[in-house]
C-alpha cells in the first residue's frame, strides 16, 4: 500500500452517482479496495453523522466530506469528478469535484491540515478546472498528492 495521501485507484473520473449518499460509497468503496478502510459501514456511518451537523458543500462545486474512524487505517483521500454534479448542501449548488477524507480517529489534527490544504487550494479556479478537465486518475492523484503534501 503506497503512503501517499491518494493514489490512481482511489480516483473516479466522471462519477454517475446522483446522490451524496451513493458518490460517498462508492468513494469509500475505492477506499476499502486500497486496504485503507476496513468496515465502510463503521466509516460511513461517521461520514453520515459529521454530514448531519455541517453540509460539506462549499461555493464553487466543491464537497470535502470527511470524517476519522477506527476503521480508517491511514489518512487517505478519494476523489472524484462529476459533469453533472451531486448535491452536498452547497449553496451555490451542485458539487462537481468531490474529496472523501478519510483518517484514523487516533489520528490527531491530521485530517485537518489535508482538509485545510484541500479547501484552500480549491479555491484556486485554475486549480479545480484542472483537475476537473482530467480524465487520467493517476494525474489526479499525483496533482493532488503534490499539493497536499508540500
Amino acid at each position: 500500500m503506497s503512503s501517499a495521501v491518494t493514489t490512481a485507484d482511489l480516483v473516479i473520473v466522471g462519477l454517475e452517482a446522483t446522490d451524496k449518499v451513493h458518490a460517498t460509497r462508492q468513494l469509500a468503496e475505492r477506499l476499502v479496495a486500497a486496504g485503507r478502510v476496513t468496515n465502510i459501514e463503521t466509516y460511513l456511518d461517521a461520514v453520515a453523522k459529521r454530514e448531519e451537523h455541517f453540509p460539506t458543500g462549499i461555493e464553487g462545486g466543491i464537497a470535502i466530506p470527511h470524517a476519522q474512524s477506527d476503521s480508517v487505517t491511514m489518512p487517505s483521500v478519494a476523489i472524484a469528478t462529476s459533469k453533472t454534479g451531486v448535491d452536498f448542501g452547497a449553496e451555490d449548488g451542485n458539487s462537481n469535484l468531490i474529496f472523501l477524507i478519510a483518517a484514523p480517529a487516533s489520528g490527531g489534527s491530521e485530517h485537518l491540515e489535508i482538509l485545510g490544504t484541500i479547501a484552500y487550494k480549491v479555491m484556486d479556479e485554475d486549480f479545480r478546472n484542472e483537475l476537473l478537465a482530467e480524465t487520467d486518475p493517476a494525474v489526479i492523484a499525483a496533482t493532488l498528492t503534490r499539493e497536499v503534501q508540500k
